[in-house]
């Protein structure tokens, strides 16, 4: 069975949400690099590690996701909770979340030290596919809720909008 989340305290935080308003909050993480080829620890929280890696072809140990597998990660994860919290806010039993995501991306820049022409940089293209089961749902009821939940994911706008990256030496 899928473990619901509760009705109820989703409907505090949402209300608290919307009496704070439009405040900014602030996310951290704290990158280092392991040493060992291109693995990196990432720090976020109190959590342990979540180690980035790239794959043995691009010189990596192939340990773990790359950064590019990393947003698609988030990005699927994103829509995930948002499906599963408007579904639960809308009262329907949720019985399966599944979102396949493929990015299209090109890599001939090696980081700044290969093919340095003009090119799109970064992820140019995203397909996800969602499929989700929930009971009191129709089909296009679900079709809404997918996007609504699109619309709303704030990984979907980071990616989809351009975001300000102030990078400094410390």
């Amino acid at each position: 069975m899928f473990e619901q989340i509760d009705r109820e305290a989703l409907r505090a935080l949402s209300e608290a949400a919307k009496a704070r308003g439009n405040v900014v909050g602030t996310t951290r993480c704290k990158t280092i690099a392991e040493g060992k080829r291109f693995r990196h620890l990432n720090y976020i929280r109190d959590l342990d590690a979540y180690i980035v890696d790239e794959p043995k072809g691009a010189l990596g140990d192939d340990t773990a996701p790359n950064p590019v597998e990393v947003v698609l990660a988030a990005l699927g994860s994103c829509l995930a909770v948002g499906i599963q919290a408007n579904a639960v806010a809308r009262g329907w039993q949720v019985r399966k979340i599944e979102i396949d995501l493929e990015g299209d991306v090109i890599a001939s820049g090696v980081w700044g030290t290969g093919d340095l022409s003009p090119k799109p940089l970064g992820l140019h293209a995203v397909r996800a596919t969602a499929r989700v089961e929930a009971d009191g749902a129709t089909p296009a009821e679900i079709d809404d809720l997918v996007a609504h939940s699109a619309k709303w994911s704030p990984v979907v706008n980071t990616v989809q909008n351009p975001v300000s990256v102030a990078i400094k030496m410390a």
